[in-house]
């Protein structure tokens, strides 16, 4: 009986159950009339023999005794061989059912044809709610099939009919999520390929300017010097850029599988500004770092490493000579926090909601030589292992960027 779970069914037959009850009780009054029609009419007869047999003057007293036998006698029986009645005789039968029957026939006539025609188009009607069902079903699952899903099939109901359209629904579902990854992963595509010919073409075209001095000066060897440095800090810029879409790009698709393990927050620190402290010294900077030196957290390193390299990197592009980087941690009630702070020249308003953003550069920055990966891929890094990136910015007075995990419990 499954197949009663379904709404519209059950109405259909609670439809066909009431027709059916409604005739069962219509030919029921119709056989009742028929018995009242019947008493009358034997009522008439039974008047119209006392009245002939009184004319007769027959005795009433005979004539009541009359209708209290039961006794059937030969004489009688003879008489009304006499008369032509007998028991092959339809007459009598016929009679009465000739007087009382033409209305019984056409009121049970009228009655099933009444009940068919209710059936009929009791039957019709469902039948076509149904089809007009299938033909929406149709448009929408064809409408699937060419990667439209505004509408969508009707759910929520009981029966196999709406089962079969829930299985439908969580296809479609599959299938536009799939459909907008692969229309992400376009943009993406396209996206990636139109920065990446663009990043490249600074470093490129100074790279080519570069070269044509060194083979027009050959024996300036100062001449040749400097610009074979500006020409190997070009392919290391390359270099640099070049890596940091590969990793933007495998973190992206999702193909990166961070492995976190506890490790000293100290070493993890000192490891990813170890190549910088160079660089801060070359250009009048101080890193400097604060905390306890026994403190760990759960991440991955490497990847970790790599996001603290990146805001350090991004401080020292936006402080001036004798700027100072300071890296800080805590661990408060549920959350380690890494701090990167710096006394430079801070966020504009108009940019901080931004900076995260994939090759973003504010108008203002000084920093012509970033290709703006560094935030937005350590802001990836962090939310990748189930952490968060924020800022704190005041223009002219600095910025700091909070790095904040959870801790286990």
């Amino acid at each position: 009986m499954k197949f009663l779970y379904e709404r519209q069914t059950r109405r259909f037959f609670g439809f066909l159950a009431g027709v059916l009850m409604l005739q069962t009780g219509l030919l029921g009054l119709i056989g009742l009339l028929q018995v009242r029609e019947l008493q009358r009419f034997l009522a008439e007869r039974d008047l119209a023999a006392v009245s002939y047999l009184l004319k007769q003057e027959i005795p009433p007293t005979v004539v009541a005794s009359v209708w209290n036998q039961k006794e059937i006698t030969e004489e009688g029986i003879k008489l009304l061989h006499m008369t032509g009645h007998t028991e092959q005789t339809s007459g009598w039968f016929w009679l009465i059912f000739t007087e009382t029957s033409a209305l019984f026939l056409f009121c049970v006539v009228s009655a099933g044809i009444l009940s068919a025609a209710v059936i009929l188009g009791g039957a019709a009607l469902f039948f076509r709610r149904r089809e007009c069902v299938y033909e929406e079903a149709k448009q929408v699952v064809s409408a699937y099939a060419r990667n439209q899903f505004e509408k969508r099939l009707p759910v929520g109901q009981t029966g196999a009919l709406y089962q079969l359209f829930g299985s439908i629904e969580q296809l479609a579902l599959s299938l536009q999520a799939r459909s907008e990854m692969e229309h992400r992963a376009k943009i993406f595509l396209r996206n990636m390929i139109s920065n990446i010919s663009h990043q490249l073409k600074t470093p490129l075209a100074a790279l080519s300017m570069y070269m044509e001095i060194i083979l027009e000066e050959p024996g300036q060897e100062e001449i040749v010097c400097k610009f074979s440095r500006k020409s190997l800090q070009s392919v290391d810029r390359m270099e640099q850029l070049i890596q940091s879409l590969l990793k933007m790009a495998r973190l992206d698709t999702g193909t990166i599988v961070f492995e976190k393990k506890r490790c000293q927050v100290s070493k993890l620190v000192e490891k990813a500004v170890g190549d910088l402290k160079e660089r801060a010294e070359r250009e009048d900077k101080k890193i400097l770092t604060e905390g306890s030196k026994e403190k760990t957290m759960k991440c991955d390193p490497e990847w970790t490493k790599e996001a603290i390299g990146n805001l350090v990197k991004n401080a020292l592009d936006h402080t001036k000579a004798g700027g100072i980087i300071c890296i800080s941690w805590e661990q408060t009630p549920g959350i380690f926090r890494l701090s990167v702070a710096d006394n430079g020249c801070g966020i504009a308003e108009e940019d901080i909601h931004h900076i995260f953003k994939q090759f973003y550069r504010s108008s203002t920055s000084s920093d012509r030589q970033g290709a703006g990966l560094g935030l937005s891929l350590a802001k990836t890094i962090l939310e990748g292992q189930g952490g968060n990136l924020s800022v704190e910015s005041s223009p002219g007075e600095g910025s700091i960027f909070h790095m904040s995990f959870l801790t286990d419990l």
